[in-house]
């Protein structure tokens, strides 16, 4: 998907329904505790990667979410941050705010559904870390944000 000068890849695999394909961001879904088509949770996805990153004042640049299963983000979190164990969300930036020739590669934010009470959550959680927020080092300013993000979808 294109929106503005982002360009946002949305990948479903090694989930119930996944099967590795690629889903094209489209309109549809919303939050509910109910289970989204492809279509529909594709939409959601970008609706609230789109939010998070107008809140961060990013306007250009590529970024990918993939949505995995627990054996995939276990492994991800054992290699990256060293914990055997899975989790709902891990970020990883690329350029960060330093310069960049060309559109930012801003990174890639890998969900897993099972272990996320709330897609939209871990969305915006995952692209505000691309987008340089740290809820670990920042007084609860990336935590405030997520919420005035999530309080307006």
């Amino acid at each position: 998907m294109r929106q503005s000068g982002i360009e946002l890849e949305v990948l479903v695999k090694d989930v119930p329904g996944g099967s590795g394909r690629h889903a094209s961001a489209s309109d549809g879904g919303g939050r509910s505790g109910a289970p989204l088509s492809g279509e529909a949770r594709t939409g959601q996805i970008t609706r609230a990667a789109a939010a998070a990153l107008a809140a961060a004042g990013v306007e250009d640049g590529h970024l990918a979410i993939a949505l995995v299963g627990e054996g995939e983000i276990r492994r991800l979190n054992r290699e990256h941050r060293g914990e055997d164990s899975p989790t709902d969300v891990l970020s990883f930036p690329i350029d960060e705010a330093g310069f960049a020739a060309g559109a930012r590669e801003l990174g890639d934010v890998v969900i897993c559904p099972g272990h996320t009470e709330d897609l939209d959550e871990a969305v915006v959680h995952g692209v505000l870390h691309l987008c340089g927020y740290d809820h670990e080092t920042d007084r609860g300013d990336m935590l405030a944000l997520q919420a005035r993000v999530l309080r307006d979808l």
